[in-house]
């Protein structure tokens, strides 16, 4: 019988794969993106860069509430996002790739950062 045997470096990764855990060499990263709500609906958000005219939609999950006041103190509901707001959100594109938004701030202008007072 001829002995098989896996390299250890694709045994992690194929591991991870199965199981869900995070690759050590592949950190997951976060994203801000400002722009004007374009369309909202349950399952997503399309926003408008007013500078540059990109328009990026992030998919929301079941039961979204990561819905901030620009300086984070107030929550909102996800009703309170409208067509026409300028908003700052924190996305991620870890899950099989797709867009998904983290946070969504509610912000009073185009120069307003989160955080801001």
């Amino acid at each position: 019988m001829i002995g098989f045997s896996i390299p250890r470096a694709p045994a992690a990764a194929l591991g991870a794969l199965l199981f869900g855990l995070p690759l050590s060499g592949s950190a997951a990263t976060t994203s801000t993106f400002y722009g004007i709500t374009v369309h909202v609906s349950t399952q997503n958000i399309k926003v408008q860069d007013p500078k540059t005219k990109e328009v990026l939609s992030f998919v929301l999950v079941p039961k979204f509430d990561q819905v901030f006041s620009a300086d984070g103190k107030t929550t909102y509901q996800m009703s309170k996002v409208r067509a026409g707001q300028y908003v700052g959100i924190i996305y991620d594109q870890k899950a099989l790739g797709v867009r998904h938004a983290d946070k969504i701030y509610i912000l009073t202008n185009a120069n307003q950062k989160i955080g801001a007072q």
